[in-house]
């Protein structure tokens, strides 16, 4: 699939990034078309949640740029990236609530802090937030009396508080049931069509992924091994991918760790 540039709201340009002298991103390209959901997706390890951090801000790359709506990340003041801050909101895995706060007030927390609306105001829009996921009738319940996944969806209801022009999605179908599960993928589709925004959802689980992604872009060794629509990318006859989208055993990613030989190991064991 061909994108313009100028439909991407995040691009990442040859962008390195690693912990030490272990490199996570090797030169990696690839952009966020602006209006879509682009599931980020990959073998463990492979640097997805790396990247949700670094257009966060959380880390800068090493080398290369990071650019939202033009303007890389990493060259912005401390001011200007957290204005950028502003304009993203974050689903973390397993919903990252205050456990001491009401579900009204986990919502209301980022539009207490990063604005100075009302309480009538700000008791409206964590109303209508909560209706959009389902849970205005829970707005007074703590964290501790709601399943996992009605806290998922609490945690969606903020991160949409601020009418974000992008939201991540950290494995935001980890853990849930598939009645949950469902829900959840469903939400994020509608959302997203619905405010007009953009969503990145890093996840493992293909199918329902694929259902609600309309572009995919699968990491492998810090790059980008294939990006596409679903239909594309189920398509493919490239072995890695093919393995991937098909959650088979056997492929160029191995079960087993690389080590020497049962019959050496256990050779030196015994001697």
């Amino acid at each position: 699939m061909t994108l313009q540039a100028t439909s991407f709201l995040v691009e990442l340009q040859n962008l390195t990034f690693g912990y030490g002298d272990r490199v996570i991103l090797n030169d990696l390209s690839f952009g966020i078309p602006k209006g879509q959901v682009t599931a980020l997706m990959g073998v463990s390890g492979g640097g997805k949640t790396t990247v949700l951090r670094l257009i966060g801000g959380q880390y800068r790359a090493q080398k290369g740029a990071l650019n939202f709506e033009g303007q890389d990340l990493g060259l912005m003041s401390t001011a200007e990236l957290y204005a950028a801050r502003r304009r993203m909101g974050m689903l973390f895995q397993f919903g990252a609530l205050f456990t001491d706060m009401s579900v009204f007030d986990n919502v209301a927390f980022p539009l207490r802090e990063h604005t100075s609306m009302s309480q009538e105001m700000v008791r409206d829009i964590v109303l209508m937030k909560l209706d959009a996921v389902g849970l205005r009738g829970a707005r007074d319940l703590m964290p501790s009396e709601i399943s996992g996944g009605m806290g998922r969806r609490v945690a969606l209801a903020r991160a949409i508080a601020l009418d974000p022009d992008l939201i991540m999605y950290d494995e935001p179908f980890a853990g849930l049931d598939p009645i949950s599960l469902g829900t959840a993928a469903r939400l994020i589709r509608r959302l997203n069509d619905s405010l007009g925004t953009t969503s990145i959802v890093v996840s493992h689980d293909v199918d329902e992924t694929f259902q609600i992604a309309d572009h995919v872009v699968i990491l492998a060794n810090g790059r980008v091994a294939a990006q596409g629509t679903p239909a594309e990318l189920r398509q493919t006859a490239d072995p890695l991918i093919h393995q991937f989208v098909n959650g088979l055993s056997d492929g160029p990613v191995h079960f087993h760790y690389p080590a020497a030989s049962v019959a050496d190991d256990f050779t030196r064991a015994g001697a």
